[in-house]
């Protein structure tokens, strides 16, 4: 605590004080960065130092700063890119892909991260959307567009040496303006572009700084520090909370290229000598069913989480077993696109002392578990995890109406997701579009799923609702096994002994198939609904 209001008190370097944002009274950062643009000009003091590393290539700082340079200017001037223009990109993981991203902020223009997986149809309706004046794809993605494109193999290194001599001249913003536009993930219905401001990303930078200046009084020097980036850039694990932060902070981000491969991946640490790593779910299913990893080095890796998608304390406790990184160093997130950064973050002693929880609000949030007339409830009581805070999005890119379900007039952002306070740390129980009802009773599936992940031999699990003429819904369980499959009548019998006898599964699917999943690792609920109905 002594630390925390050295650090954030006033005249503190990451003093937190109340400012007006967007007509709301709301923490802020006072030394912040007041755009983006502030924080590019300042990265080329850098020089000679990694920014972005592959298996087989490395930009510094300085190489980045004229790349991105050259490229605003033909963008600009070659291009007609206006302030406020859309660029979006549509690719793999890339170093282009982030030079791209930073010559469409140079520019004053708003960047534009597109699903690199998306089908024909979905790149079509975002196309509409967000109205580009210019698309970056790839070529495999190129294929897919129906309109010109500029391609990350061949046009992109073209502008990033066109102009060898520019000189960044980025066009002044206002805080509040749009920077960024991500899709949310889309699982039902239409997928949402949730807006980011200069504001937001600056705020997001202070707090990943503010982490490293912890640490800094723990003796760990963060300018050490070199990142995997192995998640999507169109997501904010690897966009906002790890290649524009480390832009500011002047370390490396290392960057897989293709498919997740363990073998690939687990060279790439130790070869570049990996300090942290933000793994989803998925990725660590992978590395523990590879066999033997004890082959690599992997010393160097000092912390490792787990992001995007919901892990079980079981799957936890497996993964610490198989991968020592994840032993004492693992923690844990809770966050939304629209909330820019993790809303709370468990850490190593979070999680022993409590396992299953997400831990306590990150700094500069505000959040409240409120009821459904929107009323704070006291801790230990579920209802729906509200957060305000500097990073919230702006709102949904043309879409009112989104915006005001999500968004309230006091900035509060309502998550729709169903959780408790408990000694000041945030358990979810459910996402409230997943909210099971029996026979009038509630039934959150994350809990049952947390039961199943502890069967001997169960990989993964979801459970859903089904329609029932009697209950309403009743309880279907899919349940992925890693070899011999067990029954329904085994499975019924370990879950009647934990849990009420309404929560236990009246319909089972076992199978050895993988969960359908969506490129941040999230199942893809909607979809398991539709094949069970």
């Amino acid at each position: 605590m002594e630390i925390m209001g050295r650090l954030t008190g006033p005249g503190g370097e990451f003093e937190l004080r109340e400012e007006s944002v967007l007509g709301v009274p709301t923490p802020v950062f006072a030394n912040r960065a007041r755009s983006l643009g502030e924080v590019l000009n300042r990265s080329a003091s850098y020089g000679g130092r990694d920014y972005l590393v592959t298996a087989s290539r490395r930009l510094s700082f300085a190489e980045h700063a004229a790349a991105v340079a050259s490229m605003a200017r033909a963008l600009r001037d070659d291009l007609g890119v206006e302030p406020g223009d859309r660029i979006a990109i549509n690719a793999a993981n890339s170093p282009e892909w982030i030079v791209s991203f930073w010559a469409a902020i140079a520019a004053g223009a708003v960047a534009v991260g597109y699903n690199a997986w998306w089908a024909p149809q979905e790149i079509e309706y975002a196309l509409g959307h967000t109205d580009p004046k210019i698309v970056i794809a790839d070529e495999k993605r190129a294929a897919l567009i129906s309109e010109d494109v500029l391609t990350v193999e061949r046009d992109v290194p073209s502008l990033m040496a066109r102009y060898p001599d520019a000189e960044l001249d980025i066009p002044d913003v206002a805080e509040d303006d749009p920077a960024v536009i991500l899709y949310t993930s889309g699982t039902s219905g239409r997928p949402k572009g949730a807006v980011h401001s200069h504001r937001n990303l600056a705020s997001v930078i202070e707090y990943h700084r503010f982490n490293d200046a912890v640490m800094s009084e723990f003796g760990v020097d963060p300018s050490t520090r070199r990142y995997l980036l192995a998640m999507p850039l169109f997501h904010i694990a690897s966009l906002h909370n790890l290649a524009v932060p480390r832009l500011a902070t002047g370390t490396a981000a290392v960057l897989t290229e293709g498919g997740f491969d363990v073998d690939k991946v687990l060279g790439l640490v130790e070869k570049e000598r990996v300090t942290n790593w933000g793994a989803v779910p998925t990725m660590a299913h992978r590395m523990m069913e590879h066999g033997d990893l004890s082959k690599y080095d992997v010393s160097s890796l000092t912390a490792f989480a787990l992001a995007s998608a919901p892990s079980s304390p079981a799957f936890k406790e497996r993964l610490q077993k198989v991968f020592p990184p994840a032993r004492g160093a693992l923690v844990d997130s809770y966050g939304l696109t629209e909330s820019c950064t993790g809303i709370s973050v468990a850490t190593p002693m979070d999680l022993a002392e409590a396992p299953g929880t997400l831990g306590r609000p990150t700094i500069g949030v505000q959040l409240e578990i409120r009821d459904p007339d929107g009323k704070p409830v006291p801790e230990g009581s579920e209802g729906e995890v509200c957060v305000r805070s500097a990073y919230n999005m702006i709102g949904y890119w043309r879409d009112p109406e989104a915006t005001a379900r999500a968004v309230d007039e006091d900035r509060w952002l309502r998550t729709g997701d169903i959780g408790v306070l408990e000694e000041g740390r945030l358990r979810l129980t459910t996402r409230r579009s997943d909210l099971i009802i029996r026979g009038g009773e509630n039934v959150y599936p994350i809990e049952i799923e947390n039961v199943l992940a502890e069967y001997p031999g169960v990989r993964e699990c979801i459970v859903v609702g089904t329609a029932h003429p009697e209950l309403g819904q009743e309880v279907a369980a899919i349940v992925v096994a890693a070899g011999a499959l067990p029954s329904a009548e085994e499975l019924t019998a370990f879950a009647k002994e934990r849990l009420a006898y309404f929560k236990v599964p009246t319909r089972w699917h076992v199978t050895t198939d993988p969960l359908p999943r969506n490129a941040t690792g999230k199942v893809l609920r909607k979809q398991v609904e539709a094949e069970l109905a």
